[in-house]
């Protein structure tokens, strides 16, 4: 038995079937956890989302912020961005199972055995390990109730962008999705940069948030920085997100030995 964690799919459904030929994963006998962003910016997000629920509890997915996308534009009717690619979803006779199944996976998942964490973006460094448990799954309650719709309606934005708790209602829910799903840049303050996207800046007040100080020791494996190129100089800290969807590489890690394994991606 093997365990494989992927990076960000992104609708990349053929390259997914490669990479899982190559390290010839037997769903009878393995498992592969992934780090979020199944859907979007790819060609297939339609057959990558159905693959992926088809595997059962052979598969374990956290949400990442395009997988959140989707489910907005589903639910709560926002419109889809210039980028998208969603419409084979949305137009998908059994659309309806597919998001109720995407609404019920966790934001952030952590096996004891390992002490290993699998988180889209990261996991905000000025928390202790059972606080982000308790945190996420405060999101999750409310994504997987009634209220779920109100959830998406008040799900975009920036702010609160520190985290207090004393925060409370759909500010608190939003700091907690945007750490888990959007994050990657952080003051020793606790302040959040939301709007960086490229590589991390060499000099500036903002850093990684896994080069802040004292930050929680666990393993953590997350994706949805490419610009990292899968490089996070920090033991214990593993970035997936090799940029399938712009043509780069898909990655599994194997938990066993921690080896990477990629391949090529022609989109």
């Amino acid at each position: 038995m093997a365990v494989y964690v992927i990076g960000d799919v992104q609708g990349c459904y053929d390259p997914l079937q490669k990479l899982l030929e190559k390290i010839q994963f037997d769903p009878a006998d393995d498992y592969v956890w992934f780090v979020g962003d199944l859907v979007n910016r790819g060609p297939h997000s339609l057959k990558t989302l159905r693959f992926i629920k088809g595997l059962g509890d052979r598969a374990l997915t956290v949400l990442g912020n395009h997988d959140l996308h989707l489910l907005a534009v589903y639910y709560a009717g926002f419109d889809s961005k210039l980028y998208d690619t969603l419409d084979d979803v949305l137009s998908a006779p059994d659309c309806d199972v597919l998001c109720h199944w995407l609404r019920h996976r966790p934001l952030f998942y952590h096996d004891s055995s390992l002490d290993l964490a699998v988180v889209h973006a990261g996991m905000y460094p000025f928390w202790d390990l059972q606080q982000a448990k308790g945190y996420a799954r405060e999101v999750e309650a409310v994504l997987q109730s009634e209220n779920h719709v109100e959830f998406f309606k008040h799900m975009y934005g920036n702010a609160p962008g520190c985290w207090s708790e004393t925060l409370q209602g759909w500010e608190r829910l939003r700091f907690i999705t945007n750490c888990f799903t959007r994050m990657r840049l952080c003051n020793m303050q606790g302040e959040l940069d939301l709007t960086h996207k490229g590589p991390p800046p060499k000099q500036a007040d903002f850093q990684p948030w896994f080069s802040i100080p004292d930050r929680l020791d666990t393993q953590i494996i997350f994706g949805h920085w490419a610009a990292l190129e899968c490089q996070a100089p920090r033991d214990g800290v593993f970035a997936i997100d090799s940029g399938c969807v712009w043509g780069n590489a898909l990655t599994a890690i194997r938990l066993d030995d921690m080896t990477r394994i990629s391949i090529p991606c022609v989109v």
